[in-house]
C-alpha cells in the first residue's frame, strides 16, 4: 500500500477534529477550583466583615486573581497544543502583574515614610503566601488533571500555568476571607502565594504530564 493510500485509510471516518477541547477540559476544573477554595476559605478563616465590600480593597484583590486566572488559563490551554503560541497569553500575564505592581507602588508614593512597611506587611503577611498555596491545591490537582488529557510538548512549562492558574483561583477564594486592605500587601504576598502555586506546578509537570 502506498503512503497517501494508507493516509486515506487511517483518515476514513475520521470527522472534522474536535473544537474547544481545552476549553471543555479547564473551564469545568476552573469553576470547581474556586468554590473549593472559596469554600475552604470561608471554613477555616472565616468572611470578611460584610462593610469592607463598600471599599475597594476586595475588589482589587478580585480584579487582580481574576485577571491572572484568565490569563493562566490561556497560557495553560496554549500549552495544552503540540506546538503551543504563547507570546499573547504570557503579554496578559505581564500586563496584569504590571497593573497590579503600578498600583500598588501608586498607593505606596502617597502612604507616609514611616507608615510603608506596616503598609506591604499588614497583619498577616507571614501567613498569606501559604494560605493562598494551600487553597491551591484541589485546583492544582484539577489544572494537572485537564493537561494531562490535552497534548502538553512542554510538561514545565505547563506545569507552571497550571500551578499559577490554580493559585490565582485559590487567591480568588482567599478574598473572601482576607481583611487585609493595602494594594501594595496584595502585589507582593498574593503574588508569593500564585507564585509558590506555579512553582509546585512546574515541579509536577515532568512528572505529570509526561506522555
Amino acid at each position: 500500500m502506498k503512503t497517501n493510500e494508507l493516509i486515506d485509510f487511517l483518515a476514513t471516518g475520521a470527522g472534522p477534529a474536535p473544537r474547544w477541547v481545552e476549553a471543555r477540559r479547564l473551564l469545568p476544573m476552573m469553576a470547581l477550583g474556586v468554590v473549593a477554595s472559596a469554600a475552604g476559605a470561608l471554613a477555616i478563616f472565616g468572611p470578611i466583615p460584610a462593610e469592607l465590600f463598600a471599599t475597594p480593597a476586595p475588589w482589587i484583590k478580585f480584579a487582580y486573581a481574576g485577571g491572572l486566572a484568565a490569563a493562566a488559563a490561556w497560557l495553560a490551554a496554549r500549552l495544552g497544543r503540540p506546538v503551543p503560541r504563547t507570546r499573547a497569553p504570557l503579554r496578559a500575564l505581564l500586563l496584569v502583574l504590571m497593573a497590579m505592581g503600578l498600583l500598588a507602588l501608586g498607593a505606596l508614593l502617597v502612604t507616609p515614610a514611616g507608615e510603608r512597611l506596616a503598609f506591604v506587611l499588614g497583619h498577616s503577611w507571614s501567613r498569606c503566601p501559604v494560605n493562598v498555596l494551600a487553597l491551591s491545591l484541589p485546583a492544582l490537582a484539577g489544572a494537572l488533571w485537564a493537561l494531562r488529557g490535552l497534548a502538553p510538548t512542554r510538561p514545565r512549562a505547563a506545569g507552571l500555568a497550571a500551578g499559577l492558574l490554580a493559585g490565582a483561583l485559590g487567591a480568588l477564594g482567599y478574598s473572601l476571607a482576607c481583611t487585609e486592605l493595602s494594594p501594595a500587601f496584595v502585589a507582593v504576598w498574593y503574588s508569593l502565594g500564585i507564585g509558590l502555586s506555579g512553582t509546585l506546578g512546574a515541579a509536577l509537570g515532568p512528572r505529570v504530564l509526561r506522555w
